[in-house]
């Protein structure tokens, strides 16, 4: 019987068994061990939904805008190391799961988009919502095609899966023609996809400890996909049995327990000034899976380009990336997992005097998390301290894009790998998505989305997919009425000079009542404590709407300071 079928479902199919495209299409995705499938239904992937309608071990979640469904296939792509499956139709449907699409490039996740395209008969003529895949996605994924052809479905799927788990992980997107989906062919199945795997050599071993025993400051920065429960804590072994400090890069803090001796938060922007300057002064860098992009050094200011100054070891799975901003001393093409299991046990002789080093960065990042206190009777960094604290190692928090999310990186101190989902790439609206994955995969823990008002609103009507699957899941909504990091920007470059970054929003409690939720509204700490320990002991969705004083811009700086700072540079020009 096709993989996890319980149901009575057919057996693996006979070369010659005439089946329609769909069909096809659904049995590869099972065989291949999906069993989830995020969608908004289109008429050009009927046959698709028809193919699943058989399979029980086939949830299809059908969200209410595809750019939601794209980032809870994402979500789930990083949870599971599984590429997560998204079905939209051609058109708008593909232009709007694109923002998703951009989230697993940047995040190097596994991914595979199935986008409805016009029949066959119909190309090239501007039909009806058609659109060129091939050219729009050439840019955001690791590989585009369409499928002309039904009996070449469980090829195309094969290499879609091969190519999502391939070096750095990414998405995948195939365009299928109505008249392919409908079509019938009569084809044999593809077995489940063995990818291949980058792994350390022995002499990059021998390589790495000669470049260690030269280090007086070394550091490891962490991060990129591909990775799992193990890696972290092998990891986490060698750091603390060789006395090496350890950050994360940005997103990637869940990698390693908060708590570690060794470690020193988070690295690029938003990271500890302190901390940062320390880091500046390594003498080697260790950079295991990151891609050291733009965030994660901070605008490529923690580190000169393309010489970084410290020596630097650069261990990734995409050999493309070795070398592709900065020159590396030694670069490993391995993924993390094997360069994990490589280095898990070196006990170095360079160990012990490394230790008043380390325990210094690690240190100031200690220091680091006593919050300043801002504006206002609700304060951000006292609710993310207060979450931090009720939670437990495996809790899962999400968070989309905004300055509120700078609050959530700075207190919130993760425990458990992957416990952590958020986007790289900045995309507001992923923590409403990224939650119902996190709910839907991990019912026995608990997941807290984190959003601003604006980040909130981008996705908000995914409430209906919660609450349809009646989902134990806490959003908390920080209300500032305003999109705050544009107006952090605004008030630095044009201060004084407001336009365009004000918002107008709903009641949201009110709103989340209205999908059958709890909803409630606080304006200060002890409301919201009282919020959330009532929230802890419920069922179900529960939406907890905070409103925030709109001074309270950033963990660093009130809205009045950055003015100042804004005014201070005009007038020096």
């Amino acid at each position: 019987m096709l993989p996890g079928n319980e149901d009575g479902e057919e057996d693996i199919h006979d070369m010659m068994e005439t089946r329609h495209g769909g069909r096809i299409l659904a049995d590869q995705l099972v065989i291949q061990g999906c069993d989830m499938v995020f969608c908004v239904p289109g008429e050009s992937f009927l046959a698709l939904l028809d193919g699943l309608h058989d399979y029980r071990t086939v949830r299809t979640v059908v969200f209410r805008q595809e750019g939601g469904a794209a980032m809870m296939a994402e979500a789930y792509g990083k949870l599971t190391g599984r590429p997560g499956i998204c079905a939209v139709t051609r058109g708008p449907g593909a232009t709007n799961a694109a923002s998703g699409v951009h989230v697993a490039f940047q995040d190097s996740t596994p991914l595979i988009l199935l986008v409805g395209q016009v029949g066959r008969a119909m190309r090239d003529r501007e039909a009806f919502q058609e659109i060129e895949y091939r050219q729009m996605y050439a840019p955001l994924a690791k590989w585009v095609a369409e499928i002309d052809d039904p009996a070449r479905i469980p090829e195309y799927l094969s290499r879609a899966y091969h190519v999502a788990l391939s070096g750095r992980p990414g998405p995948v997107v195939l365009a299928l023609p109505e008249d392919v989906l409908s079509g019938t062919a009569a084809v044999g199945d593809a077995a489940p996809a063995r990818p291949a795997r980058a792994r350390v050599a022995p002499d990059d071993i021998e390589a790495l400890k000669g470049l260690l025993a030269g280090a007086q400051r070394p550091v490891m920065i962490v991060g990129g996909g591909g990775w799992d429960a193990g890696t972290s804590a092998e990891i986490a072994r060698f750091s603390q049995a060789n006395n090496i400090p350890i950050c994360a890069s940005f997103r990637c803090q869940d990698y390693v327990d908060n708590r570690h001796p060794n470690y020193c938060g988070h690295a690029g922007i938003g990271m500890n000034p302190h901390t940062r300057a320390l880091v500046g002064e390594c003498d080697l860098l260790l950079c295991v899976g990151a891609r050291l992009g733009e965030i994660t050094t901070g605008g490529y200011t923690l580190f000169p380009v393309p010489e970084p100054g410290p020596k630097l070891v650069h261990v990734h799975p995409g050999a493309e990336e070795i070398g592709r901003v900065y020159r590396p001393s030694l670069g490993i093409n391995a993924d993390s997992p094997s360069f994990a299991r490589a280095v898990a046990d070196l006990q170095l002789a360079e160990a012990e005097r490394w230790q008043e080093w380390t325990a210094k960065v690690a240190g100031t990042y200690r220091e680091g998390l006593t919050p300043k206190a801002t504006p206002g009777a609700f304060q951000l960094e006292r609710a993310v301290a207060f979450v931090s604290e009720r939670l437990g190692p495996d809790d899962v928090v999400t968070n989309g894009a905004g300055n509120y999310a700078a609050w959530v990186n700075r207190y919130y101190r993760y425990r458990g790998y992957r416990t952590q989902l958020a986007p790289t790439s900045g995309s507001m609206g992923y923590g409403l998505p990224s939650a119902i994955a996190a709910a839907l995969l991990k019912p026995a823990v608990r997941t807290v989305c984190f959003a601003g008002d604006g980040c909130f609103m981008m996705t908000g009507q995914e409430l209906a997919t919660a609450a349809a699957w009646e989902l134990d899941l806490i959003v908390v909504i920080a209300n500032n009425g305003m999109f705050g990091t544009i107006r952090m920007h605004q008030e630095r470059h044009y201060p004084e000079r407001v336009h365009g970054t004000g918002l107008v929003n709903p009641d949201f409690a009110m709103l989340a009542r209205s999908y059958g939720a709890h909803g409630v509204r606080v304006d200060s700490n002890e409301a919201f404590e009282a919020a959330f320990e009532d929230a802890l002991e419920r069922k179900g969705l529960v939406l907890i709407e905070a409103l925030m004083d709109a001074e309270a811009l950033s963990p660093a700086a009130t809205l009045s300071e950055i003015r100042l700072e804004g005014l201070a540079a005009r007038d020096a020009r």
